[in-house]
């Protein structure tokens, strides 16, 4: 039996632009605009955004729609939470959600988005190949100020297949059932390099394999190919014909590897939602695994 097709993950910027110039494509199309920078970085993502974004855009906002009663950040919120939101941006089960961001890598946060509108079952959401950071390499329309999308009704169901929790990845330890792949810097990998976040040390999960998000984007900030992408993942021996886990600092790069995968042909990685930040402040110190200081006892 043959496998079932999947939705195009990646658009091209002209793809878009000629979409944006040909409007009542079926199905309609919603622009999301989804930076979201580390704090140190001292970047305003609605600041930017109402500077310059693709025409008829509209900002979404990681830390707003996220579970607000969790100690870590950006965790999943509810799907109650998360249709409210969606809709509140104008996407309805019939809208080709295409989302993208303006970081320097091109693509840095939007996976994270791509990745939740799957969780809840939207699966025609796609990313902006390049980020906003091709797009105006292209030299394509810009517009600027607030958005003011008209609302949507939008139902959400979650998907929990797509998720893996503390005690999943700690069972893991003794079963082995999954592959784990950390998209973090090498340096905070191996605990050499900070964390960006006061209180967490550098480090990583026992067994975890390194694939720095970077490696899967091309020097121009374009997605690689799945080829490219095929042959990365090998090189880091990770078979993609077994179970593999997505993890990183916060789960929004880990959406990275998600991708990396889907584009293989491999739709099915959970992201551990609570990342690193969980794991070194929930994790036995002898599960912390560091060439650094590792977790102090």
């Amino acid at each position: 039996m043959a496998a079932p097709q999947l939705f195009r993950a990646l658009v091209s910027a002209q793809w878009v632009a000629e979409a944006l110039r040909s409007p009542g494509t079926s199905p309609p199309l919603r622009l999301l605009d989804a930076s979201w920078y580390l704090p140190k970085l001292g970047r305003d993502a609605r600041r930017e955004f109402e500077e310059r974004h693709l025409p008829g855009a509209a900002f979404f906002d990681l830390d707003q729609c996220s579970d607000h009663e969790s100690p870590y950040d950006h965790m999943l919120p509810s799907a109650e939470r998360f249709a409210q939101y969606a809709g509140s941006l104008g996407v309805s089960a019939a809208t080709h959600v295409v989302v993208y961001d303006g970081s320097d890598q091109g693509l840095y946060s939007a996976p994270r988005v791509w990745w939740m509108f799957r969780v809840f079952g939207h699966s025609t959401v796609s990313l902006l190949d390049g980020g906003l950071r091709h797009w105006l390499r292209e030299k394509l329309p810009i517009s600027s100020g607030h958005s003011h999308p008209e609302p949507a009704q939008f139902r959400a169901q979650l998907d929990p297949s797509f998720i893996k929790t503390f005690e999943d990845m700690k069972e893991n330890l003794k079963s082995r059932s999954f592959q784990v792949v950390d998209a973090r810097a090498a340096g905070r990998f191996q605990g050499l390099e900070p964390e960006p976040r006061d209180g967490i040390e550098p480090g990583h999960i026992p067994g975890a394999m390194n694939i720095p998000f970077t490696e899967f984007l091309t020097k121009e900030g374009l997605e690689k190919s799945p080829e490219e992408v095929r042959r990365l993942f090998q090189e880091k021996e990770v078979d993609l014909s077994q179970p593999l886990v997505a993890t990183c600092g916060s789960g929004v790069t880990a959406c990275h590897v998600a991708l990396g995968a889907y584009l293989c042909g491999k739709p099915d990685v959970p992201i551990y939602d609570g990342s690193w930040v969980e794991w070194y402040m929930r994790a036995q110190p002898e599960h912390v695994i560091s060439e650094g200081r590792g977790k102090s006892q």
